[in-house]
């Protein structure tokens, strides 16, 4: 009795350390590239290494597997940690190693590519979305509507449709930006699972630090 509870013991401890996968990588509809308001972070976060002074506006937080229906896939088998070289990759397009190495943890083994090819995506990605110039670092309002940011990111992205991203919220303060892309990066209407999470009226975007 000993032997088997001891075996259980070893069996769920070892459950509990590694991440659940859930998903098979590669199968899923659309991608999301979700953007930080990165002073918002650095409210909560303010000895974070991206909160050390460096001006950052939006940041990469990650690009996201979903989908149609709902949901997402998540910490895909196999797991394996990223070499230096995909580190290096890596670390040009994230704000910290640690979000790196969490956001493809989680979300990049399930997109079905190599690591080198999903920060490739990820880098091309970046490049689809031009950031409105209102919301560039130092020129950012004290505050908007959800509405507004929505229309200045069209505005900016004349490709990207009505429903093309969801403004994120935390309370009455600016948190991220999503935006729903296709397999091949194009610009692609978000489901009812994708949409904007804000109060009505002004919410406040924090100035950078």
């Amino acid at each position: 009795m000993k032997y088997w509870m001891a075996v259980w013991l070893v069996l769920a401890t070892s459950a509990m350390a590694a991440p659940r996968s859930q998903g098979t990588p590669g199968e899923f509809d659309f991608y999301v590239l979700s953007l930080s308001w990165s002073p918002t972070f650095c409210l909560t976060h303010p000895d974070n290494e991206q909160c050390s002074g460096k001006g950052y506006g939006f940041v990469l937080h990650g690009l996201w597997p979903q989908y149609a229906r709902g949901g997402w896939p998540a910490s895909c088998a196999p797991q394996s940690p990223l070499s230096r070289e995909e580190i290096e990759k890596g670390a040009t397009l994230f704000p910290t190693r640690s979000l790196l190495k969490h956001e493809w943890s989680k979300h990049g083994t399930c997109s079905g590519l190599e690591p080198l090819a999903y920060l490739e995506k990820t880098d091309q990605a970046l490049g689809v979305v031009t950031i409105p110039q209102p919301l560039q670092p130092f020129n950012t309002p004290p505050s908007l509507q959800a509405s507004d940011i929505e229309a200045l990111f069209r505005e900016s992205n004349p490709r990207m449709g009505n429903h093309g991203l969801a403004v994120i919220c935390k309370g009455k303060v600016l948190s991220e930006v999503r935006v729903c892309l296709t397999k091949d990066l194009a610009f692609a209407g978000c489901p009812r699972s994708v949409k904007t999470q804000c109060r009505d009226g002004d919410i406040r975007i924090p100035a950078q630090r």
